[in-house]
């Protein structure tokens, strides 16, 4: 799916899921553990994500206005209508002017107002265009361009603001790679018939935007070539998902001087007065040969060449903001030929994804006054200190890591910050206009001061208190350059976190998604951080090296695995995921055994033994189904691999899972001990 319009300037975070949804409380009579949809007939040994899942997913098919459908989709569409009414309410209340609920309520009523929306269409945006057309030259291209880039596009690059890498304490812009209107440069080069089929709607896509833009028939045949070309090239020139994981090989801090002078085509010294940045230094340049390839292009490409694609990408951007007609087009492309969705989602359901995005914190606060308590809060605190000191127990036991490392690995340990719930200060909205006028000038003004916010932060000294996710996020993240986890309110919820379940639950669900996110600091990027968040190298070369063995291994065993077609997880890209998957399991349980000593539990509830309800819990917070589209582009594009493999994947290299169903020689998920590739 193309890229929310709302862009996040922040750290590459390490996520435990794949997308970013927010969840309410289930119904307080659901059991944790639902004995019924086990599977009896199929053998645990054989295919656990099928023995505790395949009921479930037959009876909760994926709806036609969804790409997957999970546990994640369920929460996350009963949030959806919490934040309906919240927005709802606010949109009756008569609310000050300049106050959050007059925000909040105007946001939802402009995009609630079809009325107006399909009586203005593309004019609202009419203005921007009419900037682009008036571009003569390429200084006039790079104004326009930094324009763009405040409110509405990524065209040519992308930028954003972050903590220096090698000084975590003081922020820098960062230039990146970007410019494609595609998921990813390999569906540019790709030479395979799914590929290529994919290349084709993008074309007819384009070609019908620009009609509905009011382009004619032959000249948008001839843009769709000149926008290809233009991005094909760009894609040729662009890292790849597994080359943007090598944190060295993206860290390219350059003087600005430096940078005028190699690039002198794209006037930086223009583009950052444009943008509003403060004088600066220094830049980080994430790929410099993308910039080199830009820098050429502005020169071999004529000048009105360069204003078709940006037309392009501008409505692009805006067009599921736009009228039924460009809103209609982008589902066509970006959800049905994507990722195979049918229907669109109610209007109500994608305002709320929307407004979640522009005022995120302002619903937040709501969010939690109705949700999130106290009791949750020190629960989860004590579940995160523990699975640190069970964590800091392995890493004692380790044959493969010297003395040395060890106490290395351990204060970093130690010094990993908790953030659970909610930030200690919100986000301040008052720079921020939002009124009952057209809905897409809502969005960009919203774009527009986040932007705003983030320039302000360059040069300066980092905000560690800073949240890179809202409260009603049902996700959790580690951020290396604050060598910190982060676990939102709304992932503190069954499946994952239940204040009276038992301990398997809580261990097998929120434990092992809390190991996830600490084992992230040790994952094959995250272990090239020091605890301080610098990239910085704490490891003897000798367990360095003992480390990437062990790593190669957990890349080729997730790479056996075939979900679909001749498509394979590519094990390089997924690396870090399956890792933390791998380690974060395995510190859940080893958590969960000492909080057992501790705190006995009923040897068996529901006639499941505690290991086997931590096991299952686990498993069942994966079940869901995909359709293939979606599953094509994800092993192409996504760090994580699908939620099946998450499970098979991760087991398969569990001991103690073995141990606690009788897996044994000839079961299909049997893996030799030997063979298997646990590192943590």
């Amino acid at each position: 799916m193309k890229k929310s319009i709302l862009p996040l300037f922040a750290s590459i975070f390490i996520c435990f899921l794949l997308s970013f949804t927010p969840a309410p409380n289930p119904p307080a009579t659901e059991k944790p553990i639902n004995v019924d949809w086990l599977d009896k007939s199929i053998n645990p040994g054989d295919d656990f994500f099928e023995y505790v899942n395949a009921k479930w997913n037959k009876e909760n098919p994926i709806p036609a206005t969804e790409s997957r459908w999970g546990a994640f989709n369920v929460l996350a569409d009963n949030s959806k209508k919490m934040l309906r009414e919240i927005m709802e309410e606010d949109a009756k209340s008569n609310a000050p002017q300049g106050s959050t609920a007059q925000k909040v309520g105007d946001f939802w009523y402009s995009g609630m107002d079809t009325v107006s929306i399909e009586k203005l269409g593309i004019t609202p945006i009419k203005p921007y265009l009419d900037q682009i057309d008036a571009i003569k030259s390429k200084d006039d291209l790079i104004k326009t361009t930094a324009s763009l880039h405040k409110f509405a596009t990524t065209a040519l690059w992308q930028f954003y603001i972050d903590a220096d890498q090698m000084n975590s304490s003081m922020n820098i812009l960062n230039l990146y790679q970007g410019g494609l209107g595609l998921p990813d440069r390999d569906y540019y080069l790709r030479t395979d018939e799914k590929s290529a089929e994919i290349r084709k709607a993008y074309a007819d896509y384009i070609t019908k935007l620009l009609t509905l833009s009011g382009t004619s028939a032959t000249d948008a045949a001839a843009a769709v070539k000149t926008i290809m070309a233009i991005e094909t090239e760009l894609a040729k020139a662009s890292f790849t998902n597994v080359e943007l994981r090598d944190p060295h090989a993206n860290y390219n801090k350059m003087g600005v001087k430096e940078l005028t002078d190699r690039e002198p085509n794209l006037n930086w010294n223009l583009y950052f007065t444009s943008m509003g940045f403060p004088a600066m230094n220094e830049v980080m340049v994430g790929q410099p040969k993308f910039f080199d390839r830009v820098n050429k292009l502005i020169d071999s490409v004529s000048v009105n060449d360069w204003k078709t694609y940006l037309r392009f990408h501008l409505v692009d951007n805006a067009a599921n903001l736009l009228s039924s007609d460009f809103e209609k087009a982008h589902f066509a492309f970006y959800s049905t030929a994507l990722r195979g969705v049918q229907v669109m989602n109610p209007r109500w359901k994608r305002v709320s994804e929307m407004a979640d995005g522009a005022l995120g914190e302002a619903l937040g606060q709501e969010y939690v006054k109705r949700t999130f308590t106290p009791e949750a809060k020190q629960k989860m605190i004590e579940l995160v200190n523990n699975l640190k000191v069970a964590l800091g127990q392995r890493i004692d036991q380790l044959d493969w890591m010297s003395p040395e490392t060890k106490v290395k690995a351990k204060e970093k340990l130690n010094a990993i910050a908790v953030k659970v719930g909610y930030p200690d200060k919100w986000k301040d909205y008052s720079a921020l206009t939002i009124d009952r006028g057209p809905y897409v000038l809502n969005v960009f003004r919203s774009v527009e001061f986040e932007t705003n916010r983030s320039i302000a932060k360059a040069g300066k000294p980092v905000d560690r208190t800073e949240w890179g996710m809202t409260p009603q996020t049902v996700n959790a993240y580690y951020n290396p350059v604050f060598n910190e986890i982060v676990f939102p309110a709304a992932i503190l919820q069954p499946p994952f976190f239940d204040v009276n379940a038992d301990n398997a639950v809580n261990y097998g669900g929120i434990g092992a998604g809390i190991g996830h996110e600490i084992t992230h600091g040790f994952d094959d990027q995250g272990r090239q951080y020091d605890k301080e968040g610098n990239l910085k190298d704490w490891w003897t070369e000798e367990d360095g090296k003992k480390f990437e063995a062990k790593a190669e291994r957990v890349s080729k065993f997730y790479s056996m695995y075939n979900p679909i077609d001749t498509l394979h997880i590519n094990g390089d890209l997924t690396n870090g995921e399956n890792i933390a998957d791998q380690g974060g399991l395995a510190i859940a349980y080893t958590a969960f055994q000492i909080e057992q000593k501790k705190n006995p539990q009923p040897k068996k509830i529901d006639g499941l033994t505690a290991e086997e309800r931590f096991f299952i819990n686990y498993a069942q917070i994966w079940r869901g189904s995909i359709r293939d589209n979606s599953l094509r582009m994800q092993l192409l594009t996504n760090p994580h691999s699908p939620g099946k493999y998450r499970v098979l994947g991760t087991l398969s290299n569990t001991p103690e899972w073995y141990l606690t169903f009788g897996v044994k020689a000839g079961d299909k998920m049997y893996v030799k001990p030997e063979d298997r590739t646990q590192i943590w």
